[in-house]
């Protein structure tokens, strides 16, 4: 399930910047970022819940804001890239 990932959290103050690179790292973790706050993420239903709980418990919901949007399976009709840093096919071959 291919779902895209974008969150602004406030870097006013240290804990902000520190929410920042722990929501950043999470993101990582699980997917590709794709702009600066804005992830492609395709996982298994579980493995997703397990990173919005994740990040929900992380950033302060007064503060910052976090939006999921689930693009499916059938995403690869749902994306259009234009322009610099050509995209990626996360379900291609890895190579570390």
């Amino acid at each position: 399930m291919m779902t895209l990932v974008s969150y602004d959290v406030s870097t006013t103050d240290n804990s902000g910047r520190k929410r920042l690179r722990k929501v950043a790292k999470e993101c990582q973790n699980y997917g590709q970022r794709v702009q600066n706050s804005v992830f492609e993420i395709d996982v298994d239903y579980g493995t997703f819940l397990k990173l919005k709980d994740k990040l929900l418990k992380i950033i302060d919901q007064q503060e910052d804001s976090l939006r999921i949007y689930y693009l499916g399976n059938n995403w690869k009709n749902r994306i259009e890239h234009f322009g610099t840093k050509a995209g990626y096919d996360p379900e291609g071959v890895l190579i570390i």
